[in-house]
């Protein structure tokens, strides 16, 4: 088993290699790993199946995640073909200029080199990050969950192994199986191997990269999402919108953990929109008003308003109006993705500028925060920053940008 900092040195080392394959070359390489995924399908699920064993006492939520099977095998095959029709972001010159000295100024993007993921449970990341990575020619240095680590682990082997078979290099891949607490340590503090660090995972794992990392972070976010009821609101249309946001998949970052109503219409609204809920198999937290209205509800606290569930649970306040609504939504949210459900122009236009959040709705579902929903095709995470990027990484979002400048001569007074 090899060390972190070795990981990373032949990571980096393989930056040369990466750099200088081609577009075709690459969607190549993209094509052969979708097909080995769906090739190997039994392999994937034999070895997930072990870390389903091995976890099986862990939360619903938590299983879910780790879970793969031929569906989502051919997802992540299929996010790895999307990517191949994706324009490649390397390359492109993002501006261009002439300065008073006739100066050629070439703004242009670049790869990062070496992008390090540390992240839990979802070996489907593995696979996403392979993928993004190439395609952007940056190399990977990959740090799983001990969750995860045999699905993890044979999803590389898979992935190397056919590249190598098919003329190309795996080092730009690098796997590490030390999954030890100092590990994770190692790696933060691997500045001048790792370029750039993203984690993905639960809001103490990403705490303590931002807060313990030399190397720089892109921060994704958990996913404290909001949908709000606004007095203008089509009831019946905020059931279904928050139904999906909720139920669709209750372990995954943009699942809608709290509703919000205006309470000039909460004694129509809450008894359909939370009895939908209820009836399957939610557990809603309410205010004290939203209690009077249903008193099946359960109390809800402070740190409910604050709490991503990432299971069938969900909160509710009912407010005066959409003002009070984005108040709350910036005190208590992740600044991940809102929505608000109404008909009334200005309350659309207060709560799309005010929201301070990566990703804000209107009348649709939380749940199209994803990289495959808004045409990126598979993604890195959710930024819930401001810097470098925000909201779904794609590919772009994995890029630098470099100025080329070109002369014929001149000097500088």
């Amino acid at each position: 088993m090899l060390t972190v900092l070795e990981n990373c040195k032949l990571a980096k080392q393989s930056v040369g290699y990466i750099s200088s394959l081609t577009t075709e070359q690459k969607n190549e390489m993209l094509g052969l790993i979708a097909t080995a995924l769906n090739d190997n399908a039994e392999r994937i699920i034999k070895a997930n199946e072990l870390d389903l064993i091995a976890n099986a006492e862990k939360p619903k939520n938590i299983l879910d995640r780790l879970t793969l099977n031929e569906s989502r095998i051919a997802g992540m095959s299929e996010g790895l073909l999307q990517l191949i029709n994706l324009d490649d972001p390397v390359g492109e010159i993002v501006e261009e200029s002439e300065n008073y000295a006739g100066l050629k100024l070439n703004k242009v993007r670049v790869p990062f080199g070496v992008i390090g993921i540390i992240y839990e449970a979802r070996p489907n990341v593995t696979v996403d990050a392979i993928g993004l990575c190439l395609k952007t020619s940056n190399a990977v240095v990959l740090r799983g969950s001990r969750d995860a680590i045999n699905s993890n682990r044979e999803l590389v082997k898979i992935i190397y192994e056919t590249l190598e078979n098919n003329g190309y290099k795996g080092d730009f891949i690098q796997l590490i199986e030390d999954l030890s607490h100092e590990s994770s340590s190692v790696l933060m503090q691997a500045r001048g191997l790792v370029d750039v660090l993203i984690p993905r995972g639960s809001a103490r794992l990403i705490k303590a990269v931002v807060e313990q990392s030399t190397v720089p972070v892109i921060e994704t976010g958990t996913g404290n999402c909001h949908a709000y009821i606004n007095e203008t609101a089509d009831i019946d249309l905020a059931v279904k919108v928050i139904v999906n946001g909720k139920l669709r998949r209750t372990s995954v970052c943009n699942a809608t953990e709290s509703i919000l109503v205006d309470e000039k219409i909460a004694s129509v609204a809450l008894p359909k929109v939370l009895g939908a809920l209820i009836e399957r198999g939610v557990t809603v937290y309410g205010c004290e008003k939203t209690k009077a209205i249903c008193p099946q509800v359960e109390n809800a606290t402070d740190d409910d308003f604050a709490t991503e569930y990432l299971d069938t649970k969900i909160s509710c306040k009912v407010v005066a109006n959409y003002i009070e609504a984005v108040d709350h939504i910036n005190e208590y949210g992740s600044k991940h993705s809102d929505s608000i459900i109404a008909n009334d122009e200005n309350a659309v236009k207060y709560f799309m500028q005010f929201v301070d959040s990566a990703a804000v709705y209107h009348n649709c579902s939380t749940a199209f925060t994803d990289g495959f929903e808004f045409g990126l095709g598979a993604e890195m995470g959710i930024s819930t920053q401001k810097l470098h990027a925000r909201g779904p990484l794609g590919l772009r979002e994995l890029t630098s940008i470099k100025y080329c400048i070109y002369g014929n001569g001149q000097t500088r007074k």
